[in-house]
């Protein structure tokens, strides 16, 4: 009879600790009991600096068609690449020192730049050594791209590049195909590229004070990882159901080898 007793306190512990709440699943949650509410949202996002390995986008535009021409990129290694192949054979890639190396200018430094201090800067160096006033120079300077990785608990996951200026975190993993259902939606870890070094940063999605976090907007180059809750390493199953199933086979199980050696 005791031992009765105990495996049915063990179904009851496992099968109250191994299935997944909602609130574990559910994104952006307000927290106090409300049925409709206006929520503040302060768009909070840093204007990024330009990183070593960094890939831009340049282009110049001046009513002297061909000495613009010296300065504007066209590869001939593979005139049939589109897309992301383009910009590898005709962008300008941050170098190891820093630089980018351009037609005529040589090397530029931009490590730590923002695009819009790029873009001055080469606006002023043409202006001051190769186009006049009335030339009408015109220059676009552009990341190609953000690129992340997301690993983990995500059901498409690897390498991804967003040809636009801003991407948010929950548009990063709605394009990889959402967070499984044993993934920690409430520690969500990135590991951002900085100057000096990387820094590891942490975000809960669950929370409508996310859209707050200065993470809550993915930067080029961000490892974001999706760690899985403690039930998948139980394996006890991730509704009310699986676990039930679970937990009933396992105590089954323990009741028929109770029983054999109760007889023998």
């Amino acid at each position: 009879m005791r031992a009765t007793y105990l495996l049915l306190l063990l179904f009851v512990i496992l099968n109250a600790t191994s299935c997944i709440s909602t609130e574990k699943l559910t994104y952006l949650q307000e927290r106090e009991n409300v049925n409709d509410s206006l929520v503040s949202i302060r768009k909070v996002k840093e204007p990024y600096r330009l990183q070593v390995n960094d890939l831009l986008s340049i282009r110049m535009k001046a009513l002297d068609e061909e000495m613009i021409g010296l300065f504007n990129p066209v590869s001939s290694t593979n005139p049939n690449a589109t897309g992301e192949q383009r910009l590898y054979y005709d962008g300008f890639v941050v170098d190891l020192h820093g630089n980018i190396r351009m037609p005529m200018l040589g090397d530029v430094p931009v490590l730590g730049y923002t695009v819009e201090e790029v873009q001055e800067e080469l606006t002023k160096r043409l202006s001051e050594d190769y186009f006049k006033p009335e030339a009408n120079l015109f220059v676009t300077v552009k990341l190609s791209g953000i690129r992340y990785t997301i690993n983990g608990e995500i059901s498409n996951p690897g390498s991804t590049i967003i040809y636009r200026d801003e991407l948010t975190i929950m548009e990063a993993i709605a394009n990889n195909g959402d967070i499984t259902l044993t993934g920690d939606r409430q520690n969500v870890v990135i590991i951002r590229q900085y100057p000096l070094g990387q820094k590891v940063h942490h975000i809960d999605l669950t929370d409508i004070n996310a859209m707050n976090s200065p993470y809550y907007y993915v930067k080029p180059n961000d490892l974001i990882l999706i760690n899985p809750l403690p039930q998948k390493s139980i394996g006890a199953g991730t509704t009310g159901l699986q676990s039930f199933t679970t937990i009933l086979s396992v105590v089954t199980a323990l009741t028929t080898v109770i029983l054999l050696f109760i007889r023998f």
